[in-house]
């Protein structure tokens, strides 16, 4: 027998204030798209915005419906559509905020396990990392340097 550690190195940013401009550009999209989340049932908003590799920048928002399983997060929103759309292109970066209607978001909300299982579809595909960046409604912001990062050992292709 034989222990493995993993580690995950994330940086954090003390506030939105800090982030580079092209992050903060970005942020600002996705803080844009999160105030028009449908998201009554919950009243949980969630704002993703991607840049692509060329320059076009998708937006998405979650999307509850009073069946549960049957919304969808922010993130496989906008992560979808730009698979659709721009299928050539490789996503170079992604902005996520998230916070309650109820209380204040002070924390970094990170992607669910079923968004992390989706956009490291995407990075594994591309062959290249995409950079996470995740926040609440305030307060610090995480940066990842990749999915990987956040989902260690995960679910592939080459399993198949």
């Amino acid at each position: 027998m034989k222990d493995i550690k993993i580690e995950s190195t994330l940086t954090v940013y003390e506030d939105y204030n800090e982030l580079p401009k092209a992050v903060a550009s970005l942020m600002d999209q996705a803080i844009n798209i999160r105030l028009k989340a449908y998201a009554p049932y919950s009243e949980f908003l969630v704002g993703a915005a991607i840049l692509l590799d060329n320059g076009e920048v998708i937006t998405g928002n979650n999307q509850e419906n009073a069946s549960y399983p049957s919304g969808l997060c922010a993130e496989r929103t906008a992560i979808y559509y730009a698979g659709a759309n721009y299928p050539d292109a490789k996503i170079v970066m992604m902005a996520i905020t998230a916070g309650s209607l109820k209380q204040p978001t002070n924390s970094p909300i990170p992607p669910c396990g079923a968004c992390r299982q989706s956009i490291s579809e995407y990075e594994v595909n591309q062959d290249s990392p995409i950079e996470i960046y995740f926040m609440g409604t305030s307060g610090k912001v995480v940066k990842s340097n990749s999915l990987a990062n956040l989902l260690p050992l995960g679910f592939d292709r080459s399993f198949l």
